[in-house]
């Protein structure tokens, strides 16, 4: 494994740019990635405290954070037997307090002998002793989360009946060890552990348990850093990255339990996404301090905006986990659908004034459109951006409309107030053809007009009742029974089912693919996916719509090829992907101006590829 990561957007040393600014934003506190402390620790993509070869590019972190009046800590990792494959995709041999299965990844580990856990107690003390001389501030053990030290914890995973568990004080002797032989070696840092304060599985650690376990081993700490959930099993691991579904600052009761139990500071995260929300968690004494990971990826200097009263421009996270843990999982750099300077800052960390001021044209007042929009005018370009719409906002005001999805408006409140902010003139309710471009005679158009549900050419008799997912979206009536077709497996076909079922209609779910939400990053989809469990929508896999008459609606079977058919419903709902809405583009191939075509204009996609293309449109005027 190699001592640091490439960043897989940028070059070499972006990941310090990135760091440098949330602390020059107003971070106090970053904590950097974890580091494996022994060999069998787990992730083929994770630093190893083994290659010490990584020393050099930690202390260059290490001064830059600090450089900006930061401190730095590192969290030191074991999996145990949360792990999946090795660096060179083989399944990985797994090792755990005791040979019981790990559920999510259906793994059986293999029994820690004595001489290795004792190996791996060292390895603990080995990373922090190097951290201590590359200069960071201290070092957190990760016990969250169901991996090792929370292993040991766990009865149901520590089965010994020997110095390592049998009993509470034994299986407390783990992580106590840990702790103080990385007091032995690195004497200078701080020591903190980051334990889920209820592993929310019936297997797991339950919350009366945990401020039980923190209680007792507070002593041997400086901090304790409090989340929730296990890897462990498909429910529970949501909470490792909790999706918007969750309320803002939903762990803060797990959080302050445990600091009535201790007298060391605590730290709480999970979707604090704002300063106001922090502060009412710090003012209720549920935490000393709060940690906001995507918040801070979203907008990296949000604690500058709070400290100078600049609320109202700060860009809050919406929890969609598209651009962050979910490009982390495909082996990806983190970015934020919102704010996709992060993690490409050394091509877009600052935004250099055009040289050529220009006239700019933008039709379209989606995010993409927005997007391109903001960043022409911050250039300096003179812009005005066309909606044909009374409000700005394109497909993010239906997604908005679906249960557990409100947050995502505010991805239009927050392009909104860059716009305005870098002086863009909005005109709403405008429709905007070819004539209308030529007559601005714009040295740019930018085409960012979106796209419409797809309709493909189905058997649907005339007494077929059959609406589009855009068309509940914006109300529609479904009657009392519906089946809905899903080709995408997105958030819509999963979105509509729940509004739907939560109305109190009879939902069948008929989607093409192996499972529902099955494009979801994998924490938002079990999360929704269980919301539908609740709600007693039926699910039908691997179904393609053939067509409907007013009795049935048809179905073909895409693994056997046999037909399908799902009788007695009063509305068939199709959600059946879009087709781009690229007319205007068409009439200005040969326009005497510049024209550029993005987002579902250009091909039907996600906010994500919309508002990236934004930026690049906007950047390259």
């Amino acid at each position: 494994n190699p001592p640091l990561r490439k960043p897989q957007i940028c070059p070499k040393g972006a990941d310090v740019r990135q760091k440098k600014y949330g602390a020059e934003g107003g971070a106090g506190l970053i904590v950097t990635e974890i580091i494996a402390a022994h060999e069998s620790a787990g992730f083929s993509s994770q630093l190893l405290r083994a290659d010490k070869t990584g020393a050099d590019a930690y202390a260059t972190l290490a001064r830059t954070i600090h450089s900006a009046g930061a401190k730095i800590f590192a969290q030191l990792f074991h999996s145990g037997r949360e792990i999946t494959r090795t660096a060179d995709g083989m399944a990985a041999v797994a090792f755990a307090p005791s040979a019981v299965p790990n559920e999510r990844f259906h793994i059986m580990p293999r029994e820690m002998p004595d001489v290795m856990i004792r190996e791996i107690i060292a390895g603990f003390a080995s990373a922090a002793q190097m951290m201590q001389d590359v200069g960071y501030d201290g070092v957190e053990i990760v016990g969250s989360h169901g991996y090792l030290p929370a292993q040991f914890l766990n009865p149901s995973v520590n089965l010994h009946d020997d110095d390592w568990g049998g009993g509470f004080e034994r299986r407390l002797r783990f992580t106590q060890e840990a702790a103080r032989t990385i007091r032995a070696a690195a004497p200078s840092l701080a020591v903190g552990l980051r334990l889920s304060g209820d592993e929310k599985d019936g297997l797991g650690l339950d919350g009366a348990a945990m401020v039980k376990v923190c209680a007792a081993l507070a002593p041997d700490f400086d901090y304790l850093s409090v989340t929730a959930g296990t890897s462990a099993s498909l429910g529970a691991s949501i909470h490792i990255t909790p999706p918007m579904g969750e309320a803002h600052g939903y762990l803060a009761p797990l959080s302050k339990a445990i600091k009535a139990e201790v007298d060391i500071p605590a730290i709480v995260t999970g979707r604090i996404n704002q300063p106001q929300i922090a502060e009412g968690i710090l003012a209720e004494g549920a935490a000393d301090l709060c940690g906001m990971t995507r918040a801070m990826i979203c907008d990296p200097v949000m604690g500058v905006k709070a400290r100078e009263g600049r609320h109202e421009e700060i860009r809050a996270c919406i929890g969609c986990n598209q651009a962050c843990i979910g490009r982390a999982h495909k082996g990806l750099g983190v970015s934020c659908i919102q704010h996709p300077e992060s993690g490409r800052e050394l091509i877009y960390g600052a935004t250099p004034k055009a040289t050529a001021i220009k006239r700019v044209v933008v039709v379209g007042g989606g995010p993409g459109g927005m997007k391109a929009a903001a960043i022409a005018a911050a250039r300096g370009h003179e812009v005005t951006l066309f909606e044909r719409a009374h409000r700005l906002g394109g497909q993010a005001l239906l997604a908005q409309q679906l249960p557990g999805r409100e947050e995502f408006g505010g991805i239009v409140d927050n392009l909104s107030h860059e716009m305005s902010a870098a002086g863009v003139s909005v005109q709403t309710g405008r429709t905007v053809n070819a004539e209308t471009l030529f007559s601005e005679g714009p040295d740019v158009a930018i085409i960012a007009t979106g796209a419409g549900p797809h309709a493909p050419d189905l058997k649907i008799s005339d007494g077929a009742q059959v609406l589009t997912a855009w068309d509940v979206m914006q109300g529609a009536n479904t009657g009392k029974r519906v089946v809905i077709a899903d080709w995408k497996a997105d958030w819509i076909g999963l979105g509509v089912a729940e509004k739907l079922a939560a109305s109190g209609a009879e939902v069948t779910l008929a989607v093409n693919a192996a499972m529902v939400g099955e494009s979801l990053q994998i924490y938002t989809h079990n999360h929704y996916v269980g919301r539908l469990h609740k709600l007693g929508v039926r699910i039908r896999t691997h179904l393609r719509l053939f067509g409907a008459d007013e009795d049935a609606v048809y179905f073909q079977d895409v693994l056997t090829g046999e037909p399908q058919i799902i009788d007695g419903y009063d509305t068939l709902v199709t959600a059946l992907g879009h087709v781009s809405d690229d007319s205007l583009a068409r009439f200005l191939v040969d326009a005497p101006f510049e024209v550029k075509l993005i987002g579902d204009a250009l091909a039907p996609r996600t906010a994500e590829e919309a508002v990236y293309e934004g930026l690049q449109a906007g950047w390259t005027i």
